[in-house]
């Protein structure tokens, strides 16, 4: 992929640690402190609804308990995805991917997409988040970087046509998963920061592949990395890493 369209900082999880994860509230904070990419969690609804959820359980993040997979849209947008994380958020919906959406067309932001599949759906899901795609996000609005640490994930998305960007994460990365992301068509890397070094940087560069690191919360990180060529970096620190973004 010869155009890179993203910026190079992206909100973890929309605000980080700040605010609820995976939810609107979360991105207008991250977008409050000059963040205009975002990384999230995009699962699907028993009837196939794409929407933001990390776990396969709703226990932590939600006012509910058990297993997501199940659950349809319709009963999942009525949980509260807010509370947990303090009471000023109590009342803030799970956030559906129609309305990450709106948010990027309203704000010029761009998203990073991690496929988080409920167990046993890692191709289906790859496929149904393609076909919503294919015939709802704008085709004037920056595409979604598409990425997962599951390949069937990105197998099942890459079969279905879609000509998206997408991206393999991985806690270490190796020659081995260079040759697995370039076999999913992939043009990038999304590395664990603590393992990434710059021969690695530099083999995967040498491929055609744009390499990003997550998640990075500290300075002397930062600098390590810029150091070595890295092309994105998503962090939790959004009020730490504002002036950087700022600038």
């Amino acid at each position: 992929m010869n155009h890179w369209p993203y910026p190079f900082w992206f909100a973890h999880r929309g605000a980080g640690t700040h605010a609820p994860e995976n939810t609107l509230a979360a991105f207008r904070l991250g977008m409050a402190q000059g963040f205009n990419g975002f990384e999230c969690d995009v699962k699907v609804s028993a009837e196939g609804v794409p929407y933001l959820l990390h776990d396969n359980d709703l226990d932590r993040t939600t006012s509910a308990k058990g297993p997501a997979q199940h659950w349809l849209w319709s009963d999942l947008s009525r949980l509260d995805a807010g509370v947990w994380h303090s009471k000023s958020y109590a009342g803030e919906p799970p956030a559906s991917l129609d309305a990450v959406m709106n948010f990027c067309v309203g704000n010029h932001c761009a998203v990073n997409l991690e496929i988080k599949p409920c167990p046993g759906q890692a191709y289906s899901t790859g496929k149904q988040i393609a076909h919503w795609l294919a015939h709802r996000w704008p085709g004037n609005l920056c595409p979604p970087l598409i990425s997962s640490f599951e390949p069937q994930a990105l197998q099942g998305f890459m079969d279905f046509g879609a000509a998206w960007p997408r991206a393999l994460l991985l806690d270490e990365t190796s020659h081995q998963s260079v040759a697995c992301a370039l076999s999913l068509g992939c043009s990038a890397l999304v590395v664990n920061h603590v393992s990434l070094v710059a021969e690695q940087i530099n083999y995967a560069k040498s491929h055609g592949l744009r390499v990003l690191a997550f998640t990075v919360n500290s300075i002397d990180v930062v600098e390590r990395l810029q150091g070595c060529g890295i092309d994105g970096l998503i962090s939790d620190e959004i009020f730490k890493f504002a002036p950087l973004i700022q600038r």
